[in-house]
């Protein structure tokens, strides 16, 4: 893998803990239950069909959140890219002084 500020930024990204693991059925007969330990907890719940994962729920405000820190990752991605391309142009030497662009631009 290659290092770049890319990496380095996901490396520090916290992941999901996924404990809180129930059966769809168990969700379903005791909805208010779960739902209310979902507004509490803040923590996502794994719903099980015949014992394998099946879905992945969580109260409103704390996946709205999680979209938003993955609009935020994004950019920074696409900031980060940008910035390797512009490090990868030095290296290879694909730069002009700032007088000869200034001058370029004023004619």
């Amino acid at each position: 893998m290659e290092f770049s500020a890319y990496n380095l930024l996901m490396a520090k990204t916290l992941a999901v803990n996924l404990k809180d693991i129930r059966s769809v059925t168990d969700f379903q007969r005791n909805a208010k239950t779960h739902v209310a330990r979902l507004k509490r907890s803040k923590s996502p719940m794994v719903l099980t069909v015949n014992g394998s994962a099946a879905i992945v729920v969580q109260d409103a405000g704390t996946y709205q959140q999680l979209v938003d820190r993955l609009e935020e990752l994004e950019e920074q991605q696409r900031v980060i890219a940008a910035i390797d391309e512009g490090l990868e142009d030095v290296k290879q030497g694909r730069v002009y002084r700032a007088r000869d662009v200034l001058k370029y631009r004023g004619r």
